[in-house]
């Protein structure tokens, strides 16, 4: 059995846990059944990324993009759950089984326990935000914590587990902040962002998605977004390149005093970011959101459960 991940060229830690979390969850399970693909944490659920033949084992997947496979054959397809109740109602299946992303069971893992603090309020931008924005120069005005979703995933991971406060645009930034019990805010920059996933996790912990807006901190990225900056329409896509000093494994900047040799090119940029950084220091403010605990152990419960049965049946 092998797990399947959307891979993305620039990195996404969402997606990058894939590689080890079912290692801990499910030990020994690369070595059985090679002939089935694990399908687990992701927006994945997608005709155009999984392969037609072969067996599937879902556990915890979500829907959010494109049209979805035909999932029909249960001699092909063994769904144990879902991401949350949207999911199971697309894919046609009973909603107890929309249990939670399994990407929760991350803050159970021993190397992630008792982790100090060392930042205050931190922002994770969604990674295509990273690949073009400004937010490592946005954050550091603002006075917050820039962790880049495209660093290695457990160096991220423990940045947010390390801090006090998460800002999120990333869905799986305040899924992680949520589960090591980080209070967070939503943000969004564009209507790019999908709210369904948003939404589909949300109702199994009992929080409701209601971001808060950021404007778009650079022409860049409004180019890469299809998107308006400063009055400018930038309906065309652009090829999606790492800007320079974002890209590696650095996932963290502290906030810090800008350099007193800044050019007058970043210090323009820096004037038309204004409106991001202000409205993100105000996200850093804001009231934030937090699942209940009793909410979120039922819940983990539940999936730990459909472990034990994939543990009986396939191990």
């Amino acid at each position: 059995m092998k797990p399947y991940y959307w891979e993305s060229q620039h990195g996404n830690f969402g997606d990058d846990l894939n590689l080890w979390l079912w290692d801990f969850l499910l030990p020994g399970f690369r070595a059985v059944h090679p002939d089935v693909l694990l399908v687990g944490v992701g927006t994945v659920l997608n005709r155009a990324l999984l392969p037609e033949a072969g067996r599937k084992l879902v556990i915890g997947s979500g829907f959010g993009y494109g049209a979805l496979p035909d999932m029909r054959d249960e001699g092909l397809w063994d769904i144990r759950c879902v991401r949350g109740p949207l999911t199971a109602q697309k894919v046609g299946v009973p909603e107890a089984l929309g249990i939670i992303d399994p990407a929760v069971l991350v803050a159970d893992m021993p190397e992630f326990s008792n982790l100090p603090k060392r930042h205050g309020c931190s922002f994770v931008p969604h990674w295509e935000s990273a690949v073009a924005g400004l937010w490592p120069t946005v954050c550091t005005t603002a006075g917050l914590t820039y962790i880049d979703p495209r660093g290695e995933a457990k160096a991220v991971i423990r940045a947010i587990a390390q801090s006090e406060r998460i800002v999120a645009e990333s869905m799986h930034g305040a899924i992680l902040a949520d589960a090591f019990r980080v209070p967070w805010v939503a943000v969004s920059t564009s209507d790019s962002i999908n709210s369904f996933k948003w939404r589909d996790w949300a109702a199994t912990v009992g929080v409701e998605h209601r971001p808060r807006r950021v404007p778009i901190s650079s022409r860049a990225e409004a180019i890469v977004k299809g998107a308006r900056f400063w009055g400018v329409d930038y309906e065309g896509r652009s090829a999606v390149r790492p800007a320079p000093g974002q890209a590696g494994d650095v996932a963290v900047a502290e906030a810090a005093r800008p350099a007193s040799g800044a050019s007058l090119r970043l210090a323009a940029k820096q004037v038309l970011a204004a409106p991001s950084t202000l409205a993100l220091w105000q996200a850093s403010r804001a009231e934030p959101q937090l699942s209940a605990d009793t909410r979120l152990a039922a819940r983990k419960a539940q999936l730990y459960n459909v472990l034990e049965d994939v543990r009986r049946d396939y191990l």
